[in-house]
């Protein structure tokens, strides 16, 4: 394998907490205790990226869906896409359990199709617990395991917090600490993010993440290795009827060796 110590944005985590981005934001404070809301919806999405010094545009689109039976809430993604000249699918499954009104989990599996920025098998787990006499302040301890096409592995830690003001502000904060092998690459990236807004009507998300990366494939057996990046996120998430809308949000990113720009659309229903 032919290396360049650089370093490949850490993995976004699966469906698990992509299906909590759109269902945590969506909580009055009031209402934290009962979350996740057994709700069932499916969003279809779609996104393309531009990138900088040759590395090539990206395409990609999928559909996500979750159920909620009782106290979980079990989600499902598949999505297609090309990244780097090469083309790839990845599937993941869910599932978020409620235990008591004071502690909720996540675990989340996750698979590609071979392509090298995507993995062979991923996992990841999340343990919540809710603060203060309202249950208004969630604290998340989080650990993941991810194995690539070319051997490499990540195995990391997260600790974060969600703040659910009155509305309509939710404030959420991660850090993760990462360590890659071969070569024992330890990094760490952190995020901020906030959300105006409340569900069925308008939803506006900002999300701020930076810090270093360990390994990042981008094709013919080539890797960025230990490199810092930043990524900024924008997102409009708005209802058009009492269980469907659309959201729509653009995204940069950037890193010593190239920036990526781009913009993605979907549309969601919430099933009855």
């Amino acid at each position: 394998m032919n290396t360049h110590y650089i370093h490949r944005p850490v993995p976004s985590l699966v469906l698990a907490l992509g299906l909590l981005a759109h269902a945590l934001p969506a909580a009055h404070a009031q209402d934290v205790a009962d979350l996740p809301a057994p709700v069932r919806g499916i969003e279809a999405y779609t996104s393309r990226h531009t990138l900088t010094n040759g590395y090539g545009n990206w395409h990609e689109a999928g559909v996500r869906g979750q159920w909620g039976v009782n106290s979980q809430l079990l989600g499902m993604e598949i999505a297609t896409m090309r990244r780097f000249g090469e083309s790839g699918r990845f599937i993941g499954l869910s599932d978020t359990m409620t235990w008591n009104e004071d502690w909720f989990s996540m675990l989340s599996v996750g698979a590609g199709d071979g392509a090298a920025y995507l993995p062979r098998y991923r996992v990841d787990g999340f343990i919540n617990r809710k603060l203060l006499p309202t249950r208004q302040w969630v604290a998340t301890l989080g650990a993941g395991y991810y194995r690539a096409p070319d051997g490499h592995i990540d195995r990391n830690i997260s600790l974060g917090s969600t703040y659910y003001f009155d509305l309509p502000w939710v404030v959420q904060a991660e850090i993760r600490f990462n360590n890659s092998s071969p070569g024992g690459v330890r990094t760490h990236q952190q995020f901020l993010a906030a959300t105006w807004g409340r569900a069925h009507h308008t939803q506006i998300i900002a999300r701020h993440g930076w810090g270093a990366e360990g390994y990042q494939a981008i094709g013919n057996g080539v890797s960025l290795v230990n490199f810092d990046s930043r990524q900024s996120q924008l997102t409009l998430r708005q209802w058009l009827g009492p269980q469907w809308g659309t959201s729509a949000g653009v995204e940069r990113y950037r890193n010593p060796y190239y920036s990526r720009n781009g913009a993605k659309l979907s549309l969601f229903w919430e099933l009855p």
